[in-house]
Order: C-alpha cells, then structure tokens, then sequence
C-alpha cells in the first residue's frame, strides 16, 4: 500500500512471522503500522467455544490494522498468519507524521477503510434480507472487485467453505448447501471441490 522504500527510509523493519502466529490480539494496544510484504492473513474475532469470525482477508501489499492507529483503541479483533509470512512495520509516531506530510498516503488509507466500511454495510443488509445467496454474492463481487482471494482469468475462489462461513455470518451447512445451488443455476461453477465464477454476479430478488 505504501511504498517500501518509503517505509524502510523512514525506519521500518521487517518480520517473519510462523504459521498461525497472531501478530497481535484483540484487545492489545497499537504500536505500530503494519503492511504485508509475502504470504496470507486473517482478522479475526474468536468466541469461546473456538469459532472464528473473520472480518478479512489480508493479502501481500495490504497494511491491516489501519483503525487502531487513528483512534487510540485497542485492537478490535487478531490477525493470525494463514501461511508463512513476511510483514513490514514502522512505529506509531513516526507513521502518524509521515501521513501527516504525504496527503496522497492520508487518501489512500480513507480509501480504504471506506470500502471495508461500505462492504460490512452491504453484507449487513444482506444479513437482515435473510438471504444467504445475496450474502455470499456481495462477498465474492467485493472480493473480485478488489482483486482478492481469486486467481487466474476464470476467477479460482482461494477461500474455503469455513473461510466463507466466518466472513459473512452463515453456517458452514447453509454455505455449502447455498452455493451448490448457486452452482446448480448456473451462477459459479464448482469442479472437483473448487470454486469458479468468471462474471459479476447479480443479487436476487425477494
């Protein structure tokens, strides 16, 4: 999101992180602006039974935990390595005075946030309509849109079924059962266990 050298200029460093590792905790305060060099994250509330809601994806040249610098609060939710990953930090202070001097870096970061807020919204709505179809729907049109979580011209879905159950408030059961209809009509394909959809796809209608 910001340019490394940037970053490394201004005193950041590097860390390697293990898989499964938490960056950091819910609840934990913020110290630090941090960015993705390589490999895959996810934020994450866990209750206490152990289930994960997972607000995002964080891919490779993302930052994560932009809130918490800007508002004094603790974290909100964790955010745990999926895979092995590299990440890049630079301390609070030093941060708040670079965007302070970089308008480009301060839109940038408005930008952002504003999408995850209009997204949450979306998938709000899709909630209280009861339809867990338009649900998964504005998940995957978000994601496209955001060129996250897919890869390749025909759109290969990098998320699982349990993935997509913490990120939009269904059940396991109701997204599967969900998009192998999705799949029946025509609106994704599913082969050999993975998923695929090429196009935007359209909400329906109640």
């Amino acid at each position: 999101m910001i340019n490394i050298d940037v970053l490394l200029a201004n005193g950041a460093a590097y860390k390697n992180i293990s898989i499964n590792e938490a960056i950091f905790d819910e609840g934990h305060a913020c110290s630090f602006y941090y960015q993705l060099v390589s490999g895959r994250l996810r934020w994450v509330n866990t209750d206490s039974e152990g289930e994960e809601c997972i607000h995002s994806i964080v891919e490779a040249g993302e930052c994560f935990g932009e809130m918490a610098l800007f508002d004094d609060e603790p974290y909100i939710a964790s955010v745990i390595a999926d895979e092995e990953s590299v990440v890049i930090r630079l301390h609070k202070p030093v941060f708040l005075e670079l965007i302070k001097n970089n308008s480009d870096i301060s839109f940038s970061l408005t930008k952002i946030i504003s999408k995850m807020l209009r997204f949450k919204i979306s998938v709000t709505t899709s909630l209280a309509s009861h339809s867990s179809e338009n649900t998964i729907t504005n998940l995957l049109n978000y994601l496209k849109a955001e060129n996250k979580s897919f890869f390749g011209d025909r759109y290969l879905l990098n998320l699982t079924r349990q993935q997509i159950a913490g990120m939009t408030g269904l059940r396991v059961e109701t997204v599967i059962r969900t998009m192998r209809n999705m799949h029946d009509n025509g609106k994704l394909e599913i082969l050999k266990g993975k998923v695929f959809c090429s196009n935007r796809m359209h909400a329906v209608t109640p």
